[in-house]
């Protein structure tokens, strides 16, 4: 059993498809009556020419051939300029059917949006039911063969049915047909569910672990012990009376390091080396009282 939204999906695709059809057989069809036309007018002149050299008088079938309200075999009124109005509304007709075949593939749909909104994505079938039922009602006036009379009468139901879901669905009716649809509901979905972008962190009150900071402790204390002991060392050795200017180089050559030998050579000298302050890097967390 589908959910409600996809037989709108289905339906409205169908009528889709059924505009499309309208759509190209109202197009082949007009191409074929602009040829007929073309060669209906074409034979009435050259008739036209030949009443005009012929030096007897026309037979009554000749006179209602030439004198008809329209061309015979065409839908060119026998008037100045029938020929051009003609032509153009074919070519006008057609020119309406691509750009209403163009709106119903979605493509390019920016520029619908832009210089035809009614054909694009702001609003529903109901403008492009009524451009069909035009183009339908247009052909329709004029006495036209069969292939050209049922393309039109078709395209003019499909624009009554487009009408009709227009006015159903309004505006919506181009989001629930869309072929997109279902990705970008399966988007909205997922971004109630599961967020699909995480912004950046704030760290600056995460506070490391407690081993941690007693790491850095150690060895900060480990490494001020070692400089104390060097520096008083260096101190005793540069204040003896006795010695020359190059005996600190002497003494530097032969000196016993930061290590646990610097060290105890210090404590045998008479120096103290007293326990260096406790310190902690500033991101540490600092020790209560109770602990200490």
């Amino acid at each position: 059993m589908l959910p409600p939204r996809a037989y709108f999906f289905i339906g409205l695709n169908i009528i889709r498809t059924l505009s499309i059809i309208g759509l190209l057989l109202v197009f082949a069809s007009n191409i074929e009556t602009l040829v007929h036309d073309i060669e209906a007018v074409n034979r009435f002149m050259a008739a036209d020419k030949a009443a005009d050299d012929s030096s007897s008088a026309m037979n009554s079938t000749m006179t209602d051939y030439l004198n008809g309200d329209y061309i015979e075999g065409s839908t060119v009124p026998n008037q100045p300029l029938g020929i051009f109005w003609a032509v153009l509304n074919r070519l006008f007709i057609l020119f309406q059917v691509i750009v209403l075949l163009l709106s119903e593939l979605g493509w390019p749909m920016a520029f619908f949006n832009r210089f035809f909104p009614i054909l694009g994505d702001d609003f529903g079938l109901g403008a492009l039911g009524v451009i069909q039922c035009l183009l339908g009602a247009s052909i329709l006036s004029h006495h036209i063969d069969d292939f050209t009379l049922v393309a039109a009468f078709f395209l003019f139901s499909v624009g009554v049915l487009n009408v009709l879901v227009g006015l159903i669905f309004r505006a919506g009716a181009k989001t629930k047909r869309s072929l997109f649809a279902w990705r970008d509901h399966a988007k909205a979905t997922a971004a109630h569910v599961l967020p699909t972008h995480i912004g950046p962190v704030d760290i600056s009150n995460i506070k490391p672990p407690s081993f941690v900071s007693n790491a850095f402790a150690d060895k900060n204390n480990a490494f001020a012990g070692k400089f104390n002991a060097a520096a008083f060392g260096n101190k005793k050795n540069a204040g003896a009376p006795g010695m020359s200017e190059k005996q600190p180089a002497m003494d530097t050559k032969a000196g016993f390091g930061f290590g646990r030998q610097g060290e105890k050579a210090a404590g045998l000298k008479g120096y103290l080396i007293s326990k260096p302050m406790e310190t902690l890097p500033r991101y540490a967390a600092k020790l209560n009282a109770s602990s200490k």
